[in-house]
């Protein structure tokens, strides 16, 4: 698995991206893809669980979200995660 940390803003651009973004989230929920994500409650940060095999699939799925290339949002870090609790 894998935890995405993403630093937002409230940019009219990301504002505007969102629901494409939370809907792509949701289908990749469905799929099995994404485990969990959402917003800090102060709205600065958000995290996404991805549950993909290895970082190159990791990275397809982030390139594939034109979400993480939207002024107000910024990736700023990427953990490889071991749960050992489900």
């Amino acid at each position: 698995m894998w935890i995405v940390e993403v630093a937002i803003s409230p940019t009219p651009q990301r504002l505007a991206a969102r629901p494409a973004h939370r809907e792509l989230l949701a289908k990749l929920h469905s799929e099995g893809k994404v485990k969990m994500a959402g917003p800090l409650a102060d709205d600065s940060r958000a995290f996404v669980v991805f549950d993909v095999p290895d970082r190159g699939a990791l990275d397809e799925l982030i390139t594939a979200d034109p979400y993480y290339a939207t002024p107000g949002v910024a990736i700023i870090a990427v953990h490889e995660w071991k749960p050992f609790i489900p």
